[in-house]
């Protein structure tokens, strides 16, 4: 009884000495893990993206590598952003996006979008470089090729049947880059998403709900309500009341407008009144007769500048660009004398020879 009593005291300090020393030695892995990667939350409302990996976190294994291409390729997101297809994809770094502002609406304007915010995207190849990963949205810019489509045979005479080997341009694709400070670090395909999540949305169930994540708030509670703001753009209105069953293209002075007409008597009637892609007047004619007049701004909306691209296209220019002006014309930005008359221009010909005495004329 002695031997029994005295083992069942010593035996809850030996298990509590053995969980003392497991909980012990677990404090090293759980410190070495926490070393590869920050550990990731979920944006709050899908607003905010999470944080970057850990810039100290070994460069990215050839395991994860083919984990994040197998995850991510032929998969079907939602833009929330506008693509420029082509050459003039995105570039993402620390969640900043480039091109934006101005330089985006200038390549867009140039070279179309490929998705604008809210439309579904399809992610068709992913490559891990040594800095970033790329990803290709439907197709790429350039078209790929299958493995049989490199193929060619050789025919009678010595004559190759086959498919050239110059890529075609796909005008329906674009690209984006994830770019890290010094290499791809070792982190998981969430973070992968958390990351993409300026551009992509990956949680968004339709194209309307990926929309209204993109649009301020106030906007998101118009679209929702069906009512149109003014100040808003088309895109805007369109997900706001649908397309409209009536348009009117009118002048008014020196602008043209489109009326953009919802609804037929004896319902309310709306007049959308659109200039350059924006709203600037909403009359609702109601059933009672009554007419219903806004014009003031009710959202501000990011435009950029067509002064400030003007200058900055000036000062881009080329000096030897080529001009409508004659040689020695000066440019209208040139100050002239008050008299509105600049001298002219010095005569750049060759020097014409004097006559000498007893000079031989022609025929001599």
């Amino acid at each position: 009884m002695d031997l029994r009593a005295t083992a069942l005291l010593i035996l809850p300090f030996a298990l509590g000495t053995t969980v003392l020393v497991s909980g012990q030695s677990n404090d090293p892995v759980q410190t070495q893990e926490s070393l590869k990667v920050v550990p990731t939350t979920q944006p709050p409302d899908g607003q905010q993206p999470a944080p970057a990996p850990d810039p100290h976190a070994p460069r990215i294994s050839k395991q994860t590598r083919l984990e994040i291409i197998r995850d991510f390729e032929t998969q079907m997101v939602y833009s929330r952003a506008a693509f420029p297809m082509g050459a003039k994809g995105l570039r993402l770094k620390n969640g900043a996006i480039t091109p934006s502002g101005t330089d985006l609406q200038q390549a867009l304007a140039v070279w179309g979008p490929a998705v604008k915010p809210g439309d579904p995207a399809h992610i068709s190849f992913v490559q891990i470089k040594d800095d970033h990963i790329r990803f290709e949205i439907n197709g790429g810019p350039v078209h790929r090729k299958k493995w049989y489509e490199h193929v060619t045979i050789a025919g009678a005479n010595g004559k190759e049947v086959g498919s050239p080997d110059t890529p075609q341009a796909n005008p329906h694709g674009s690209f984006v880059e994830l770019y890290f400070d010094k290499y791809v670090p070792e982190l998981s395909a969430q973070q992968v998403r958390d990351l993409l999540f300026p551009v992509l949305d990956f949680k968004a169930k339709n194209k309307e709900q990926a929309y209204l994540d993109t649009v301020p708030p106030k906007v998101k509670e118009a679209i929702q309500a069906h009512h149109v703001l003014v100040g808003m753009n088309q895109e805007m209105v369109i997900h706001a009341k649908g397309r409209p069953p009536k348009k009117v293209r009118e002048r008014d002075g020196e602008t043209e407008y489109e009326e953009w007409i919802y609804g037929e008597p004896p319902q309310d009637v709306d007049f959308v009144r659109i200039v350059s892609d924006e709203v600037v007047r909403v009359e609702t004619m109601k059933v009672d007769g009554q007419k219903v007049l806004r014009t003031e701004k009710e959202v501000i909306l990011e435009h950029p500048d067509a002064d400030q691209q003007a200058k900055k296209e000036e000062q881009q220019r080329p000096p030897d660009a080529p001009s409508l002006r004659r040689p020695g014309e000066d440019a209208d930005d040139v100050p002239r004398p008050a008299s509105g008359q600049a001298p002219l221009p010095p005569s750049t010909g060759p020097p014409i020879a004097s006559p000498t005495p007893g000079g031989s004329g022609p025929g001599r």
